[in-house]
């Protein structure tokens, strides 16, 4: 059998096994923040050991013809939970699952929304980056959900995009009109926001964290604009990556700017003055690192992260 036929098979086949275990798993816990906008927040907590994955915001659209979900979830059984929260809100098909980018608590729940033969399975769309980001992953993703969630992973466990875009583009639900628009590198070179025309409801993907730790890992300087661009948006509404959703968009902004903007700042300072990257690591950012859950998983890593992007700097 060709390779690509055997992986197309394989990816069949967990989305029957999903379908299958469906009705074993009690829907997510979804609110309606808007009319036909439902969200689920996830634990603010690290997708890993002792997680079982649900630690991120998803959520879904309905519109007239079909509906759309934004992020899956950090394993195939929360994306099962999703799809099944999806069906009891719906009987309209999803035409649409889109990833806000490449992390593995965002992307690992696709593989519950490939149908079984003779269904119809929603487009995965995800930023132009995407797909090499989450290839350079991909091997990572799978030795983690062997190691820390037991899961027996294999072809079809990580589903990639099927469209991805490179520019802002509009999907259309039937008289609803989301617009999907790519972010040059930020929180990651992937990131990928949502935006309800209907609602003027705002999915950030990661490109925002309320109260976890932001974690760094695509370009500190590119954040901060792109922190600048989010606050001149008109919204109604926010669904960060983590943590609560909210009306006031820049009150949300301001907590992670101050400390993204302290991290360059202070990175920045360290570098010039010739302070070697461990001392740095130890010593940058400790009194704005408080606040923040997590930061004792991500603070060092961001400090790590920003030295090496502003070592070179001009």
């Amino acid at each position: 059998m060709p390779r690509w036929l055997a992986w197309a098979a394989a990816v069949v086949a967990v989305g029957a096994a999903a379908a299958a275990r469906a009705d074993a798993l009690p829907p997510l816990a979804v609110e309606q923040i808007a009319p036909g906008v439902y969200v689920h927040t996830g634990a603010v907590a690290a997708w890993g050991p002792g997680s079982d994955g649900d630690v991120a915001n998803v959520g879904f659209i309905v519109g007239d013809r079909c509906v759309a979900v934004i992020d899956s979830g950090g394993g195939i059984d929360v994306g099962r939970r999703l799809r099944a929260a999806v069906e009891r809100t719906t009987p309209l098909p999803i035409c649409a699952v889109v990833n806000t980018h490449a992390h593995p608590d965002h992307v690992l729940g696709n593989a519950a929304f490939v149908d079984a033969p003779g269904g119809s399975s929603p487009a995965i769309v995800a930023h132009a980056a995407l797909p090499k980001a989450l290839a350079e992953r991909e091997r990572h993703y799978l030795n983690a959900l062997q190691r820390d969630f037991g899961v027996a992973a294999g072809p079809g466990t990580i589903v990639y995009p099927t469209r991805t875009i490179d520019a802002p583009t509009e999907l259309d639900l039937g008289n609803r009109v989301l617009l999907l628009r790519p972010w040059p590198t930020a929180h990651t070179n992937n990131d990928l926001s949502v935006y309800d025309r209907t609602t003027r409801t705002l999915f950030t993907g990661d490109l925002l964290f309320v109260r976890h730790m932001p974690v760094v890992d695509g370009n500190l300087r590119g954040w901060v604009a792109a922190l600048d661009e989010l606050r001149r948006l008109d919204v109604a509404r926010v669904v960060p990556g983590h943590g609560a959703p909210g009306a006031d968009l820049a009150a949300m902004i301001a907590p992670q700017a101050t400390y993204l903007e302290a991290l360059l700042r202070e990175t920045r300072a360290a570098v010039k003055a010739g302070v070697p990257i461990q001392r740095a690591v130890d010593e940058v950012g400790r009194d704005i690192a408080k606040p923040w859950a997590l930061a004792e998983l991500f603070h060092r890593r961001n400090v790590t992260a920003a030295y090496a992007e502003l070592e070179w700097e001009d």
